[in-house]
């Protein structure tokens, strides 16, 4: 498969799941209710993108490193809302 068609459909895949968070974050950052949202759950997602976006810098992976970072970032919105919020 030619690198650029691959690059394309990382960053594909990527651009969707990380618009996946967007309903949560805003929907989090507009009421400030977090009981229903899972601490343990936004701990372990967190962890699991920093290593993922590790993985990705190691790798060079641009795909990987772009929308790794940007889910990160948007889970730790929640996650910093719901330890504010609880």
């Amino acid at each position: 498969m030619d690198a650029h068609l691959l690059t394309g459909l990382g960053l594909l895949a990527g651009v969707c799941t990380t618009c996946s968070f967007l309903p949560q974050v805003i929907k989090t950052i507009r009421s400030k209710r977090t009981r229903d949202i899972s601490t343990g759950m936004y701990a372990t997602l967190s962890l699991g993108l920093f290593l993922w976006l590790v993985y990705g810098l190691l790798l060079g992976d641009m795909p990987l490193i772009l929308t790794n970072s940007v889910s990160l970032s948007l889970a730790l919105v929640v996650l910093t809302l719901k330890l504010r919020h609880g």
